[in-house]
């Protein structure tokens, strides 16, 4: 079974930073593209970033220039470095393979199970 365990949220003020990982299992994670997405209080989860099995990688725009993705596929471990973070930042952050709209880009990589995801709190 695919997991997702993400870590490294919390409580930050506008225009910090943090940085979020999440560990990947039960899959072959050095083939696979991976995303970020996240969900605010009352809203639809929505894909944030996406990096490919390449490292190439795409953001959404309300991100781009402050969000960073990278892989670590040594260690099955992707990340998301957030700089210059805004109150509308906060959310829950989540990953898995990447589903759904980035822009004018359509993923459609078959989900794995959703871990508990990392609240991330961006304070104004």
């Amino acid at each position: 079974q695919v997991q997702f365990v993400e870590s490294g949220g919390g409580l930050v003020q506008a225009g910090g930073s943090l940085r979020l990982s999440c560990a990947a299992s039960g899959m072959i994670f050095s083939t696979s593209a991976m995303a970020w997405y996240r969900q605010a209080p009352g809203k639809e989860r929505d894909l944030v970033a996406v990096i490919r099995d390449s490292g190439n990688a795409a953001y959404a725009d309300s991100v781009t220039g402050r969000f960073t993705i990278s892989r670590d596929n040594a260690k099955d471990t992707v990340y998301l470095q957030m700089n210059s973070l805004r109150f509308e930042d906060t959310a829950i952050y989540y990953c898995n393979r990447p589903r759904g709209r980035l822009g004018s880009m359509w993923f459609a990589a078959e989900l794995g199970s959703w871990g508990q995801g990392t609240q991330v709190t961006v304070s104004s």
